[in-house]
């Protein structure tokens, strides 16, 4: 028997990184899946990959309200049921000091962040069945603080608030809301991030970066899959309100 054997599970930025690798692991694990994300092409493919019989796919912005609002309907509806919401979505903002940072760019990271993960629980919550999960990346700097990310960092430690607010609202309900801390994961992502902030081809960014973290090295997106799979399941059915990090020691 399969950890998730009999869930749904909805999940946003689902067509890549830490979105897919989490959405082919509770499909293993025996759920079903409804993937929401940008990319079509990329949804199309994940949803074949992992069988029309276990996926279907929807294309949204999670800062369009009334998108993930009939997303979510869309997949109750065809599903009948909604036993995880994991609120993936993300984009990195701009790299820059505070006084050079875009405003329009600052405001966008928060709105796909914060307000993402807000719409996910506004309209997912009152699909979501009794005794459910909700999971939401936020990142190891919504822990801790870096210079030249401050949309990003803003954003992950709003979540976390988001985060403790949902928890207690929906307690009586034994829904349980935890966020997710991934540190540096090896992902397009996160190439991008590295290869900005260093200047550097992605193998000297990462190495650089390798070199920030007591264990030695990136965590994949597989490992933040199993941690979500934890949290998405019964086992961890007396964890909430909880700031779940996996990375590698950075922020200790």
């Amino acid at each position: 028997m399969g950890q998730l054997d009999g869930k749904v599970a909805l999940i946003t930025g689902g067509e890549s990184g830490i979105g897919l690798a989490s959405a082919r692991l509770f499909v293993a694990e025996g759920a079903k899946v409804h993937l929401l994300g940008l990319d079509e092409p990329r949804l199309k493919a994940a949803v074949e990959e992992l069988g029309s019989d276990k996926a279907i796919g929807s294309t949204v912005d999670v800062t369009n309200e009334e998108a993930v609002h009939a997303a979510v309907e869309e997949g109750y509806g065809h599903y009948g049921q909604l036993d995880v919401l994991f609120s993936n979505a993300g984009i990195s903002g701009a790299i820059s000091k505070i006084v050079d940072y875009p405003s329009v760019v600052f405001h966008r990271t928060l709105a796909v962040h914060i307000g993402g993960a807000f719409h996910v629980l506004k309209h997912g919550l009152p699909r979501l069945s009794d005794g459910g999960s909700v999971i939401i990346t936020s990142s190891v700097v919504g822990l801790m603080g870096f210079p030249d990310l401050s949309g990003y960092i803003a954003a992950k430690h709003g979540q976390v608030g988001l985060m403790r607010a949902a928890a207690k609202e929906v307690a009586d309900r034994r829904i349980r809301v935890n966020t997710l801390h991934p540190g540096p994961t090896s992902t397009a992502f996160q190439d991008a991030i590295e290869m900005t902030m260093t200047g550097e081809a992605q193998a000297e960014a990462a190495a650089a970066f390798d070199r920030l973290l007591p264990l030695g090295r990136h965590t994949t997106a597989q490992e933040i899959a199993q941690a979500a799979l934890y949290l998405a399941s019964d086992a961890s059915a007396m964890v909430t309100s909880t700031t779940f990090s996996i990375d590698a020691g950075l922020k200790g």
